[in-house]
Parts: C-alpha cells; sequence; structure tokens
C-alpha cells in the first residue's frame, strides 16, 4: 500500500532527510508531495504525526494504486 501526503510550499533538504521512508516531489496542486510505502491505517497516522511534528502542515492525504 502506498500513500501520497500533500504540504503546502516547499520542503526543505533537512526536513526531508527526516523522512527518508518518502520521496519528496513537487505536487501537482502546488505544494509538496511526499510519497511512499505504508504498512497500515496506523502506518498512515504515525507519517501524518511525523510531518506535524517537522512543523508541516498536511493539506491532503490519500492512498495511490499499486
Amino acid at each position: 500500500m502506498r500513500y501520497e501526503f500533500i504540504v503546502p510550499g516547499p520542503v526543505s533538504q533537512d526536513l526531508a532527510a527526516a523522512l527518508p521512508e518518502l520521496t519528496i516531489a513537487p505536487s501537482a496542486t502546488g505544494g509538496t508531495s511526499l510519497f511512499g510505502p505504508v504498512i497500515d491505517e496506523s502506518d498512515v497516522s504515525t507519517f501524518i504525526a511525523r510531518i506535524h511534528d517537522l512543523g508541516l502542515s498536511v493539506v491532503d492525504v490519500h492512498p495511490l494504486p499499486d
């Protein structure tokens, strides 16, 4: 299972390094897309909490096709 987390604005290299499991790319809707594999729904919640702990706001979360 893979998920995408969208945050507004750019993500610095330091913040990206704190989330090595996720790939960082510009989002088609603006902002930044962070995406990668998740184990289950609780893993999604953990990623959201980690992203928030880095001072970023998550504006969209959705599963990606396999």
